[in-house]
């Protein structure tokens, strides 16, 4: 849905209604877009479950212009301490059909308690709201307690994803939400079924947990009792995150990556987030006419996933965690390979991608513009979770250790302290130093594509922005094109003669959940993917 209202208000726009409601009233509390943030992430880690939570990881961009503050916080999940690079090697069956994910012998990467990376979500969610908001820390996590402790009816997005979260030879997510006797009583009823769309969800050991944070700030969680508990789980259990991990945790801060493209500065995150991956498409792009090319048209399609596919193969090749790997970034960005592509897109050349590079799209996303023109965007996720909910906490850590390479000496090869590439990008575009767009999405591997899509139809086709982000989407990260049912077969049947393999999903809105606000002359305008049940909303 798309929202206007008068340039004085704030917007909030976000995959779960529940929360850009949090958000809202928080903005109406005299809060400014940062808390209205982390209001609406508490929110919906608890009416969202699965796709996020306080044990969770993810990427955020905070402009504050009235501050001087534009800033990036990654908080990507680190494998533990205990993490050793040959210690899954024997165990190796093949990797998930999508290539994010390799399947081990008793599925000890993708569930269960060896499944967990230290969690970034929380602290992360601490530190930008006590260093930046406005409101009491105890203010913004009230919401998220009531929700938890009153229930919130089963909506359709949530219940699909419990039936059919999990592929490609991942453990199913209903094995997941039942894997402890917590998970069991949560998410089922007395008689094993589950749970079903419309019911009412209490969670109050997850309200008393709530509670210990917004008394105790994130230091409970890392360093305080609940730090205590969570450690003797999880050692209990044969897991690997302990007591030291939690306590030794930091998030990342930095300036964001920075691009242009047609007169627009593009601000986005780092590596191990997925932002370069949209900085490269857009310089590959820029090139191309391509409001000359149509939208959606055969040649736009063609030449608009060539630039995914090179992207997707420079980004299988050289990037992951900055600590551990050398990401040539400035080579990947530079104008020289940028027309080098363009000019082998031009000649025909395909690039090759040898598998899709997947990911599951268990992650949430929110959007915020307040009155003072502060804005923040948020990606956040528990990956493919773990299943595990330590008894009498209520929330469910990420199983992130999934997506490691159990293989030694590979980019993505475990080590301790590490975190893995993800397609997180957060993403703000500026036009003559004025905050024109705030984008972003959940949607796995298929983030930066569809953000980048996104980008294309606001400034090349100067799109309204719930057009730009409702029209149809393709994903070019194989050898295949990917492409929603929207996409006509008098586009798809003429690539297909030239030996293309073309993949039509059966959904009218797939690769990735695009929200946005814009700013426009005549006010904010925000906007939720359709084809998810989120909702964007005005103060």
């Amino acid at each position: 849905m798309s929202v206007m209202n008068d340039t004085s208000s704030g917007m909030v726009s976000a995959a779960q209604p529940e929360a850009v409601e949090a958000g809202v009233n928080a903005l109406r509390a005299g809060g400014n877009a940062v808390d209205a943030a982390i209001a609406c992430a508490l929110v919906a880690g608890v009416v969202d479950p699965q796709m996020c939570g306080i044990a969770g990881f993810g990427n955020a961009q905070l402009f504050l212009p009235g501050e001087g503050v534009h800033t990036c916080v990654d908080f990507h999940g680190t494998s533990p301490a205990a993490t050793r690079p040959d210690m899954w090697e024997h165990l190796v069956v093949g990797e998930t059909r999508d290539g994010f994910g390799f399947l081990l012998e008793g599925n000890v990467n993708d569930v269960g308690y060896q499944s967990i990376t230290t969690p970034g979500s929380l602290l992360a969610y601490y530190e930008a709201q006590t260093r930046y908001g406005r409101l009491a820390w105890a203010d913004v996590v009230a919401p998220a307690i009531e929700w938890a402790e009153t229930g919130f009816p089963i909506r359709p997005a949530v219940y699909h994803w419990w039936q059919d979260g999990a592929a490609m030879g991942r453990v199913n997510t209903m094995e997941r939400l039942a894997f402890t006797e917590s998970g069991r009583r949560i998410y089922f009823h007395d008689d094993g079924s589950l749970r079903r769309i419309g019911e009412t969800l209490r969670n109050p050991d997850l309200a008393r947990s709530l509670r210990r944070i917004a008394d105790g700030g994130a230091a409970e969680f890392y360093t305080g009792s609940m730090a205590t508990e969570i450690a003797a789980d999880i050692a209990a259990n044969g897991g690997l995150l302990s007591a030291e991990d939690l306590a030794n945790y930091q998030t990342v801060w930095g300036d964001p990556l920075r691009s242009s493209y047609r007169g627009r500065d593009i601000a986005t995150n780092r590596p191990p987030g997925g932002g370069v991956m949209v900085a490269q498409m857009l310089n590959v792009l820029s090139h191309f006419d391509l409001e000359h090319l149509g939208h959606n048209s055969i040649d736009y399609v063609r030449t608009v996933s060539e630039a995914m596919k090179f992207a997707t193969a420079d980004k299988d090749a050289h990037v992951g965690d900055p600590e551990f790997v050398d990401v040539p970034l400035d080579r990947l960005l530079s104008a020289d390979h940028s027309a080098v592509l363009a000019s082998r897109i031009r000649s025909g050349d395909r690039a090759e991608v040898s598998r899709m590079q997947g990911e599951p799209p268990d992650t949430t996303h929110v959007c915020v513009i307040d009155g003072d023109g502060n804005a923040m965007t948020m990606t956040h996720s528990l990956g493919m979770p773990s299943g595990v909910i330590t008894d009498g906490l209520g929330f469910m850590y990420n199983g992130c250790m999934g997506v490691f390479d159990p293989r030694p000496g590979r980019a993505g090869s475990l080590a301790p302290g590490k975190r893995r590439f993800s397609s997180l990008c957060p993403t703000m575009v500026f036009r003559d130093g004025a905050l024109e767009f705030v984008v972003g999405a959940p949607g796995g591997t298929q983030i930066a594509i569809g953000v980048t899509q996104v980008l294309l139809n606001l400034i090349d086709f100067d799109m309204p922005i719930l057009d730009a982000i409702a029209a149809p989407r393709f994903s070019g990260t194989s050898n295949a094109i990917d492409v929603s049912n929207r996409i006509p077969r008098s586009v798809t049947d003429p690539l297909a003669e030239e030996g293309y393999e073309i993949i039509r999903w059966p959904q009218s809105y797939a690769f990735a959940l695009v929200h946005g606000i814009a700013v426009t002359p005549s006010g904010l305008r925000g906007a939720a993917d359709p084809g998810g049940d989120g909702m964007a909303m005005s103060t």
